[in-house]
């Protein structure tokens, strides 16, 4: 198993790591009812503990961790299990605040200088985190998106110069921010991503919002949003029951 606690940290990387874990689990039907998606076992480790060694692995020594849904379930799982490094709490109890406000309202819990790296909790990757980072912190790009070339409804738009656009072919809606630059790629998000400690701010939204708004309002001014690709075959995610299912069986035929 690529996640196990014998990973180094990222080398000389060392960044504040997010993990997104206030999702509803509204598409895994009655699991996602009783247990938050990161207390959800695969081969008998949970979600939690799964991202957060991948974090670890890609050079967080510092862990924030967002709560909604059974909030009390995963911060009494957390007081109990050291995960490898300091963690941090963000509550959102009136209400789910979505990923951009969810960051958003966790930004004192990070240093302020460093670089961030968010992982939704429903995401197995593994494809080297840590070489994300330091291509990101080495090219100066506000943010950094691990991305697909895979089947999806909805795709972020990149061309040469970064982010431009998005576009939805189940409804045909397509947005652009500014005139695409040399050759254009439709990728899919892969839930992960990096960006600067300046994007807070940068960040003029409040309330909930998604980070994808951000991020394509601040590629329209300007600000460089760029893609790095996952691997084939090193990315999964447990969004309903035949995709958990998958991830269970891959990762329990593993010695």
């Amino acid at each position: 198993d690529v996640c196990s606690s014998d990973l180094g940290r990222g080398g000389d990387v060392i960044v504040d790591g997010m993990i997104l874990a206030a999702g509803r689990g509204t598409r895994l039907g009655e699991l996602g009812q009783t247990t938050p998606k990161a207390l959800i076992e695969v081969a008998g480790v949970t979600m939690l503990e799964r991202t957060a060694r991948r974090l670890i692995a890609a050079g967080a020594d510092r862990l924030v961790v967002n709560v909604h849904h059974h909030a009390d379930a995963i911060e009494r799982f957390l007081a109990t299990h050291d995960l490898g490094a300091d963690v941090h709490v963000s509550r959102e109890l009136a209400e789910r605040l979505e990923t951009g406000g969810g960051l958003w309202h966790a930004r004192t819990h990070f240093r302020g200088d460093r670089t961030i790296l968010a992982h939704n909790v429903d995401v197995v990757c593994e494809a080297d985190l840590a070489t994300l980072v330091r291509e990101h912190e080495s090219s100066g790009a506000l943010a950094t998106l691990a991305m697909q070339a895979r089947d999806t409804q909805r795709y972020l738009l990149f061309d040469d110069d970064g982010l431009f656009g998005r576009e939805n072919r189940k409804t045909g809606e397509r947005t652009e921010v500014r005139a695409p630059r040399g050759e254009v790629r439709p990728l899919a998000f892969a839930g992960i991503h990096a960006c600067a400690p300046r994007f807070f701010d940068l960040v003029t939204e409040r309330g909930v919002f998604p980070i994808v708004e951000v991020w394509l309002r601040l590629a329209g001014l300007g600000h460089a949003i760029r893609p790095w690709i996952v691997p084939e075959g090193a990315w999964l995610e447990i969004g309903n029951p035949d995709r958990l299912a998958a991830v269970r069986e891959r990762f329990e035929a593993k010695p």
